[in-house]
């Protein structure tokens, strides 16, 4: 029987792998395709490369067969492949930034908690100071009451 592979999908050998993980992993297609919710039909032609998954069926492969949907991602040529130096992830800062502010499903609050969280984790020195929000200024004034002349 011939593959056909599809773009990206025959260099990284996506279907090879989930094969290899299916079969270590002691599945059959059968199994695999009912822990991932995924029909048996699409599943064994993706593991002969005939069809490229979507993201969220990668997602779904990857609970199934306990593996970081991350690495299918990466084979399924999805995601670029990250080598862990610092470089690399310093890189990937604004991106994930503009990514943030472009979503248009998220409010301007939304957002901006987003930030304020992604750059607690990261410690972006280029991160542009945001204000405090007028609530957050008024529980720090004192909120003692004045005294009255007959105290």
């Amino acid at each position: 029987m011939s593959r056909i592979p599809l773009g990206p999908l025959g260099g990284n050998n996506l279907g090879d792998y989930l094969r290899e993980q299916r079969q270590s992993a002691r599945l059959s297609l059968r199994q695999l395709s009912e822990l991932a919710g995924v029909s048996n039909p699409y599943l064994s032609q993706i593991e002969r490369g005939l069809k490229k998954p979507s993201a969220e069926i990668l997602q779904q492969l990857a609970k199934g067969l306990e593996v970081s949907a991350e690495s299918l991602y990466v084979r399924a040529g999805i995601l670029d492949e990250r080598h862990g130096d610092a470089s690399a992830s310093h890189g990937a800062a604004p991106d994930t930034r503009a990514v943030i502010g472009a979503d248009p499903q998220l409010t301007d609050r939304q957002k901006a908690a987003l930030l304020d969280i992604y750059d607690s984790f990261v410690g972006t020195e280029a991160a542009p100071p945001r204000r405090r929000s007028t609530t957050q200024s008024r529980s720090k004034q004192s909120t003692k009451t004045p005294r009255t002349q007959g105290d």
